[in-house]
Protein backbone atom coordinates (compact mmCIF):
# COMPACT_ATOMS: atom_id res chain seq x y z
CA UNK A 1 0.00 0.00 0.00
CA UNK A 2 1.05 3.81 -0.92
CA UNK A 3 1.07 5.65 2.80
CA UNK A 4 0.77 8.82 3.30
CA UNK A 5 2.56 9.65 7.20
CA UNK A 6 1.43 12.05 8.99
CA UNK A 7 2.96 12.65 12.74
CA UNK A 8 5.74 12.99 14.96
CA UNK A 9 8.63 11.98 17.41
CA UNK A 10 9.77 8.61 17.56
CA UNK A 11 6.56 7.13 17.22
CA UNK A 12 5.80 8.41 14.06
CA UNK A 13 9.71 6.55 13.35
CA UNK A 14 8.73 3.46 14.96
CA UNK A 15 5.14 3.50 12.50
CA UNK A 16 7.23 4.72 9.64
CA UNK A 17 9.73 1.40 9.74
CA UNK A 18 7.66 -0.77 10.94
CA UNK A 19 5.21 0.01 7.22
CA UNK A 20 8.33 -0.44 5.69
CA UNK A 21 9.43 -4.02 7.05
CA UNK A 22 5.74 -5.15 6.01
CA UNK A 23 6.07 -4.10 2.41
CA UNK A 24 4.16 -1.32 2.25
CA UNK A 25 6.09 2.34 0.67
CA UNK A 26 6.32 5.65 2.50
CA UNK A 27 5.59 8.17 -0.34
CA UNK A 28 4.90 11.37 1.64
CA UNK A 29 5.44 12.54 5.51
CA UNK A 30 4.20 15.37 7.00
CA UNK A 31 5.83 16.49 10.79
CA UNK A 32 6.78 19.94 12.16
CA UNK A 33 9.94 21.09 11.47
CA UNK A 34 11.58 21.20 14.36
CA UNK A 35 11.62 18.84 18.04
CA UNK A 36 10.14 20.68 20.92
CA UNK A 37 12.42 23.21 22.43
CA UNK A 38 15.11 23.64 19.69
CA UNK A 39 14.91 26.83 17.26
CA UNK A 40 18.02 26.15 15.38
CA UNK A 41 15.98 24.92 11.81
CA UNK A 42 19.75 24.85 10.07
CA UNK A 43 21.16 22.10 12.69
CA UNK A 44 19.18 18.87 11.31
CA UNK A 45 19.64 17.79 14.95
CA UNK A 46 17.16 20.01 15.86
CA UNK A 47 14.34 18.55 13.54
CA UNK A 48 11.93 16.70 14.36
CA UNK A 49 12.56 12.99 14.38
CA UNK A 50 9.86 12.22 11.43
CA UNK A 51 11.27 15.08 9.37
CA UNK A 52 15.01 13.70 10.03
CA UNK A 53 13.98 10.03 9.25
CA UNK A 54 12.56 11.49 5.77
CA UNK A 55 15.39 13.43 4.37
CA UNK A 56 17.81 10.56 4.05
CA UNK A 57 15.22 8.03 2.32
CA UNK A 58 14.70 11.18 -0.46
CA UNK A 59 10.65 10.90 0.72
CA UNK A 60 9.08 14.13 0.77
CA UNK A 61 8.65 16.20 3.75
CA UNK A 62 6.02 18.90 4.42
CA UNK A 63 5.69 21.05 7.94
CA UNK A 64 2.43 19.95 9.25
CA UNK A 65 1.28 23.06 9.83
CA UNK A 66 1.34 23.76 5.98
CA UNK A 67 -0.36 19.83 5.32
CA UNK A 68 -3.62 20.78 2.60
CA UNK A 69 -4.41 18.22 -0.01
CA UNK A 70 -2.14 19.55 -2.93
CA UNK A 71 0.94 17.58 -0.36
CA UNK A 72 -0.76 14.47 -0.84
CA UNK A 73 0.47 12.65 -3.71
CA UNK A 74 -1.59 11.18 -6.48
CA UNK A 75 -1.54 7.17 -5.56
CA UNK A 76 -1.64 7.69 -1.96
CA UNK A 77 -3.91 4.51 -0.52
CA UNK A 78 -3.69 5.30 2.87
CA UNK A 79 -3.23 8.45 5.01
CA UNK A 80 -1.57 7.50 8.67
CA UNK A 81 -1.95 9.82 11.68
CA UNK A 82 0.63 8.35 14.10
CA UNK A 83 1.19 11.37 16.69
CA UNK A 84 -0.20 14.02 14.64
CA UNK A 85 -1.40 17.29 16.13
CA UNK A 86 -1.94 18.74 13.48
CA UNK A 87 -5.70 18.03 11.87
CA UNK A 88 -5.95 16.29 8.16
CA UNK A 89 -8.96 17.98 6.87
CA UNK A 90 -11.67 16.90 4.65
CA UNK A 91 -10.11 17.57 1.30
CA UNK A 92 -6.87 16.20 2.62
CA UNK A 93 -8.25 13.30 3.39
CA UNK A 94 -9.95 12.63 0.25
CA UNK A 95 -6.53 12.41 -1.57
CA UNK A 96 -6.39 8.91 0.23
CA UNK A 97 -8.00 5.83 -2.25
CA UNK A 98 -8.88 3.79 1.02
CA UNK A 99 -9.09 5.22 4.23
CA UNK A 100 -7.23 8.19 6.85
CA UNK A 101 -6.61 6.61 10.10
CA UNK A 102 -4.93 7.75 13.69
CA UNK A 103 -3.98 6.12 16.77
CA UNK A 104 -5.67 7.66 20.40
CA UNK A 105 -4.03 6.47 23.07
CA UNK A 106 -7.14 5.83 25.06
CA UNK A 107 -10.54 3.73 24.91
CA UNK A 108 -12.46 5.99 22.50
CA UNK A 109 -14.51 6.94 23.26
CA UNK A 110 -13.14 8.22 26.44
CA UNK A 111 -10.75 10.61 27.04
CA UNK A 112 -10.63 12.16 23.42
CA UNK A 113 -8.31 14.75 22.98
CA UNK A 114 -4.62 15.75 22.74
CA UNK A 115 -3.88 14.64 26.82
CA UNK A 116 -5.45 11.45 26.76
CA UNK A 117 -2.73 9.88 28.67
CA UNK A 118 -1.94 12.44 31.32
CA UNK A 119 -6.19 12.44 32.24
CA UNK A 120 -5.94 8.50 32.32
CA UNK A 121 -3.23 8.91 35.13
CA UNK A 122 -4.61 12.11 36.53
CA UNK A 123 -8.13 9.98 37.12
CA UNK A 124 -6.33 7.09 38.45
CA UNK A 125 -7.90 5.03 35.97
CA UNK A 126 -7.02 1.56 36.22
CA UNK A 127 -7.28 0.17 32.28
CA UNK A 128 -7.13 2.35 29.02
CA UNK A 129 -5.82 1.13 26.04
CA UNK A 130 -5.73 2.31 22.38
CA UNK A 131 -7.63 2.46 19.39
CA UNK A 132 -7.46 2.94 15.70
CA UNK A 133 -10.18 5.04 14.00
CA UNK A 134 -11.23 6.27 10.75
CA UNK A 135 -10.35 10.34 11.10
CA UNK A 136 -13.57 12.56 10.12
CA UNK A 137 -14.37 16.42 10.93
CA UNK A 138 -14.71 16.01 14.55
CA UNK A 139 -11.73 15.13 16.83
CA UNK A 140 -10.97 12.04 17.85
CA UNK A 141 -14.65 10.95 17.22
CA UNK A 142 -14.76 8.54 13.95
CA UNK A 143 -15.54 5.31 13.61
CA UNK A 144 -13.28 2.62 15.50
CA UNK A 145 -11.09 0.28 13.33
CA UNK A 146 -9.39 -1.63 16.02
CA UNK A 147 -9.71 -1.21 19.69
CA UNK A 148 -7.21 -3.20 22.47
CA UNK A 149 -7.70 -2.82 26.36
CA UNK A 150 -4.61 -2.75 28.97
CA UNK A 151 -4.78 -2.60 32.90
CA UNK A 152 -2.36 0.25 34.12
CA UNK A 153 0.57 -0.84 35.93
CA UNK A 154 0.77 0.38 39.46
CA UNK A 155 3.25 3.18 39.76
CA UNK A 156 2.92 4.28 36.15
CA UNK A 157 3.79 7.46 34.85
CA UNK A 158 2.70 9.22 31.44
CA UNK A 159 6.33 8.23 30.19
CA UNK A 160 6.47 4.64 31.61
CA UNK A 161 2.88 3.96 29.88
CA UNK A 162 3.18 5.43 26.99
CA UNK A 163 6.77 4.08 26.01
CA UNK A 164 6.25 0.63 27.47
CA UNK A 165 2.60 -0.04 26.74
CA UNK A 166 0.92 2.58 24.39
CA UNK A 167 3.28 3.14 21.86
CA UNK A 168 4.41 -0.46 21.06
CA UNK A 169 0.27 -0.83 20.95
CA UNK A 170 -0.16 1.77 18.55
CA UNK A 171 2.44 0.53 16.45
CA UNK A 172 1.09 -3.25 16.63
CA UNK A 173 -2.60 -2.00 15.86
CA UNK A 174 -2.02 0.68 13.22
CA UNK A 175 0.11 -2.34 11.00
CA UNK A 176 -3.37 -4.45 11.91
CA UNK A 177 -5.56 -2.23 10.02
CA UNK A 178 -3.36 -1.20 7.56
CA UNK A 179 -2.93 -5.07 6.38
CA UNK A 180 -6.94 -5.50 7.04
CA UNK A 181 -7.18 -2.40 4.44
CA UNK A 182 -5.31 -4.09 1.99
CA UNK A 183 -6.90 -6.98 2.32
CA UNK A 184 -10.37 -5.33 1.33
CA UNK A 185 -11.10 -5.80 5.18
CA UNK A 186 -12.64 -2.22 6.53
CA UNK A 187 -14.09 -1.89 9.94
CA UNK A 188 -16.03 0.61 11.22
CA UNK A 189 -18.02 0.62 14.75
CA UNK A 190 -19.00 4.17 15.26
CA UNK A 191 -18.74 5.81 18.57
CA UNK A 192 -20.89 5.72 21.71
CA UNK A 193 -21.44 9.61 22.07
CA UNK A 194 -23.29 8.98 25.25
CA UNK A 195 -20.12 7.50 26.74
CA UNK A 196 -17.94 10.34 25.15
CA UNK A 197 -15.95 12.30 27.55
CA UNK A 198 -13.68 15.30 25.74
CA UNK A 199 -10.57 16.61 28.31
CA UNK A 200 -8.68 19.61 27.61
CA UNK A 201 -4.99 20.18 26.74
CA UNK A 202 -2.74 20.69 30.01
CA UNK A 203 -0.02 22.74 28.50
CA UNK A 204 -0.30 22.39 24.58
CA UNK A 205 -1.52 24.87 22.19
CA UNK A 206 -5.11 24.04 20.16
CA UNK A 207 -5.17 21.46 18.18
CA UNK A 208 -4.26 22.87 15.00
CA UNK A 209 -7.09 22.95 11.71
CA UNK A 210 -5.43 24.37 8.94
CA UNK A 211 -8.15 23.46 6.04
CA UNK A 212 -10.99 24.95 8.83
CA UNK A 213 -9.56 28.34 9.93
CA UNK A 214 -8.33 29.54 6.30
CA UNK A 215 -12.08 28.88 5.67
CA UNK A 216 -14.15 32.49 5.68
CA UNK A 217 -15.67 33.25 8.61
CA UNK A 218 -14.06 30.54 10.60
CA UNK A 219 -13.70 31.57 14.42
CA UNK A 220 -12.49 29.71 17.68
CA UNK A 221 -15.15 28.07 19.54
CA UNK A 222 -13.29 26.36 22.63
CA UNK A 223 -9.78 26.86 22.30
CA UNK A 224 -9.76 23.33 21.09
CA UNK A 225 -12.19 23.64 18.09
CA UNK A 226 -13.46 25.42 15.19
CA UNK A 227 -16.78 26.39 13.69
CA UNK A 228 -18.39 28.41 10.86
CA UNK A 229 -20.43 31.50 12.14
CA UNK A 230 -22.76 32.76 9.67
CA UNK A 231 -22.28 36.18 9.24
Amino acid sequence: MNIYLSGQGGFAVEVADALLDEGHKIVGAAAPRLRKGHSDESNAMSWDRLRAWAYPRDIPWTASAELRAMHIPDGVDIIVAAHSHAFIGRHTRAKAAVATIGYHPSLLPLHRGRDAIRWTIRDGDKATGGSIYHLTERTDAGPIAAQEHLLVPPGSTVKTLWREHLAPLGVRLLLRVVADLAEGRRIEVPQDEKLATWEPAMDSAPLFKPELIALPGAVPVDGSKWALHAR
